[in-house]
């Protein structure tokens, strides 16, 4: 089969066992070097995005896609705002709420929460919390009865148990809801509070949840907070998350400023911007890997441009123009960095959808746990593979290699046939 002459020599000095082994070293260590850089940035961005979906995913079954609120007072008319957006096809699902914060105390232990009041039956429209229960059910949340329902790690605090049936007493499912604002009677001023029975414990898996929110009846929500009839706002789900900044916009002309209507990308934005920035950062950093192998790669071809002169030389005198010589020892460096990117390519992508078993077994085998819930959002680590990242890595890969090729195949083709061959 016919080869250009550029590429039939190229890959010849590839496959060829040179008369310099350092030389030959230094190739594979630059081969593995773009390996190991591809490698670590598929598997690192796969985990980040795998770590912001889950954390996405776990924010929204419990917050909201978006939330209408009224300015500083409580909405009275929450019926007409959902009769109103029921019109928006791309709202799919609403539930009013009431929310503040409250002190939740059992014997000696208190700890500050999150009071959310919902309607039982309108809730599972908006989030996933009747799926997460882990005791108990969200019906338990009856009118008439002041039940309350606590997360995972908030049950474990203040019950020491994540199970309601190991509770034999019923008063240990007894606590005290503090809310800071008092009462003033004739003996002074006291604290509001009432007595609830803990009736359900959910486990979302994200600690903040699990930890600072626990769930009641919006009556009593809106009886505890002095709200009357009212609530703190109405919760909306949507077809399409992605879309909520351009929906909650649209809603927000509906009511002509008498409401604030809020998505999920401004209340978390923070968050989610800082996730960005620490993945943009982490590319930046460990492609700084590859860029360490392409300056071997650089050594290397310099090398064997010092170690070819008397070839280079002789290909001259039969005819070789620069340009053929320059190609020759492009294709033998770009060689290198393509069976480096393929390796990387090999190995990230399998690691990476991989990645949960790879980390378990390796916290089993260290004896410790990577994500500890009481630091992280998370405590589970989870891929997502973006081929569009796959494809820029190797693109970029791919790229610089080719680029340090440029300078050494450019020496080689300076190279003087008389200047070469004068002492051979």
């Amino acid at each position: 089969m016919f080869k250009p002459l550029e590429i039939f020599i190229g890959l010849r000095y590839v496959r060829a066992k040179r008369r310099n082994h350092f030389i030959s070293f230094i190739s594979v260590i630059s081969m593995l070097g773009v390996a190991l850089g591809i490698w670590a940035l598929i598997t690192v961005l796969s985990v980040m995005n795998g770590f912001e979906k889950e954390l996405r995913e776990r924010i929204l079954g419990m917050a909201s896609h978006a939330t209408i609120e009224a300015y500083r007072k409580p909405i009275t008319d929450w019926q007409q705002i959902v009769s109103v957006i029921s019109k928006y096809p791309s709202v799919i699902g609403s539930a009013p709420y009431v929310q503040g914060q409250a002190l939740l105390n059992k014997g000696k232990f208190s700890r500050g929460v999150i009071i959310r009041g919902v309607i039982p039956s309108e809730e599972p429209n908006v989030s996933e919390v009747s799926t997460k229960m882990v005791s108990g059910k969200l019906d338990a949340l009856k009118e008439g009865e002041y039940g309350i329902i606590l997360g995972r790690e908030l049950a474990l605090q203040l019950l020491g148990t994540t199970h309601l049936d190991q509770l034999v007493n019923p008063n240990d499912k007894k606590i005290s809801v503090v809310i800071p604002e008092a009462n003033v009677t004739p003996i002074g001023v006291m604290p509001r509070f009432k007595r609830f029975t803990v009736v359900g414990i959910f486990d979302v898996g994200m600690h903040d949840y699990d930890s600072g929110l626990a769930i009641m009846h919006i009556k009593y929500a809106a009886s505890l907070y002095r709200m009357k009839c009212g609530i703190s706002g109405v919760r909306l789900k949507l077809n399409d998350l992605f879309q909520a900044p351009a929906v909650a916009h649209e809603i927000m002309y509906e009511f002509s400023g008498d409401y604030v209507v809020q998505d999920w990308t401004r209340k978390h934005s923070n968050l989610f911007k800082a996730i960005n920035m620490e993945k943009r950062v982490m590319f930046i950093i460990l492609f700084l890997i590859v860029a360490v192998a392409a300056f071997n790669i650089v050594s290397t071809m310099v090398m064997m441009v010092i170690d070819k002169e008397a070839d280079i030389a002789i290909l001259r005198t039969l005819g070789a123009s620069p340009g053929s010589i320059m190609g020759i020892f492009m294709v033998q460096g770009s060689v290198i960095g393509v069976i480096g990117t393929l390796l990387g390519f090999a190995t990230g992508v399998p690691t990476a959808l991989n990645v949960e078993t790879v980390v378990s077994s390796l916290e089993k085998l260290l004896g410790i746990q990577f994500l500890s819930p009481d630091i992280y959002y998370i405590s589970a680590l989870k891929a997502d593979v973006h081929w569009d990242d796959v494809g820029m890595v190797c693109g970029f890969s791919l790229l610089i290699t080719l680029l340090a090729t440029l300078y050494p195949a450019w020496r080689a083709s300076r190279t003087q046939p008389a200047e070469a061959l004068r002492y051979e």
